[in-house]
């Protein structure tokens, strides 16, 4: 069923969201806040967008036009309507398209200063699909772009020395930085997520730069809430810097 949202901590601003697919969720949030925006900057994109959120977050923290790639037209009139409700169409603009054609248009190449994805989690394995509708299928695994394919991607669209930043699954870290230095996507910045301090990383924030010098920096872990399940305050600024 459809309905309208509060993107979680940003006043005014309303998204669309379905319940019978796969809603944005708080690893999208972190990622929009994450990713380092350089005045130098000038073209954007997010891949594997899904309803929209990251782009709809970037816009509060630049001026700057900001495309976005969603495969699944379901999802992808879903983003249209959030961005066309909180009257971005003029800044978003939304492309209806599987990554991989999307990197290899003769316009997109090497154009970016920054990509960003929050991409399928999972490899596709048909016993932890089969109870997922198609929708949530895509979203979550590797269905129709696995990690291999992604870097390749991020690494066409992008200029020597653009960013790319990525939030995964802890456990593929390894994985990552393969990908990532398989297609010249040096990593820069790692941060590790942790819901509290009794527990492990499940999340992992990655900054590649392609094309970049040797120099890799761990920055502090952000740990969500407190024992107590209140928020941190390391998140909670992340909550507030949009508010300023």
């Amino acid at each position: 069923m459809k309905k309208i949202n509060d993107v979680l901590g940003y006043s005014n601003m309303k998204i669309i969201q379905d319940s019978d697919y796969f809603s944005f969720s708080l690893d999208s949030i972190i990622l929009a806040n994450y990713s380092k925006i350089r005045l130098r900057d000038k073209k954007i994109v997010d891949f594997c967008t899904g309803n929209g959120v990251i782009p709809l977050i970037l816009s509060r923290r630049c001026d700057k036009t900001i495309d976005a790639v969603e495969i699944q037209e379901s999802v992808y009139d879903l983003a249209r309507e959030s961005v066309s409700i909180n009257n971005l169409d003029d800044r978003i603009h939304l492309f209806c398209m599987d990554v991989k054609d999307f990197s290899l248009k003769p316009e997109n190449l090497s154009q970016y200063d920054l990509v960003l994805c929050n991409p399928p989690y999972f490899k596709n394995d048909i016993n932890s699909t089969k109870n997922l509708s198609y929708e949530k299928m895509v979203a979550r695994h590797e269905v129709f772009l696995n990690l291999d394919q992604l870097c390749k991607c991020a690494s066409l669209v992008l200029k020597d020395n653009g960013n790319f930043v990525i939030v995964h699954r802890s456990q593929r870290l390894l994985d990552i930085f393969d990908c990532f230095r398989k297609y010249k996507l040096e990593p820069k910045r790692i941060m590790f997520v942790f819901e509290n301090v009794e527990k492990d990383s499940t999340l992992v924030l990655v900054e590649g730069q392609l094309a970049g010098k040797v120099g890799l920096i761990i920055d502090k872990p952000l740990i969500m809430y407190n024992l107590d399940g209140t928020m941190t305050s390391e998140y909670k600024r992340i909550q507030e810097e949009v508010r300023k």
